[in-house]
């Protein structure tokens, strides 16, 4: 791998918890898609894998592991990744020159 792979959920789908007919999306997904959107060109250098919401999550078993399927991740071209999205904000910055958050 020689760019940064980055999993994000799909955008509406159904929580069968909930009834299966209420749509929903990930918050943290949503919030990076935005920096996508609002960045094309720092976007460009990496590759999206967008995934269904039901577990198993296969992309991201087969890249990351059985124990490491939330949403969004960064997995990082040389090893690692960062799922956490206060990580996962911040190796966008350092990685792709995103701006930072602010606090």
């Amino acid at each position: 791998m020689t760019r940064d792979t980055l999993f994000l959920l799909d955008n509406d789908w159904p929580d069968p918890a909930y009834g299966g007919e209420r749509r929903f999306y990930c918050k943290d997904c949503i919030t990076v898609e935005g920096l996508l959107a609002a960045f094309p060109d720092r976007a460009a250098n990496i590759d999206v894998v967008r995934v269904a919401w039901p577990r198993p999550r296969q992309p991201l078993v087969d890249a990351l592991g059985e124990e490491y399927q939330d949403c969004p991740a960064l997995l990082f071209a040389e090893g690692g990744f960062a799922n956490d999205i206060e990580a996962l904000l911040a190796a966008l910055h350092a990685r792709h020159g995103f701006p930072e958050r602010h606090p």
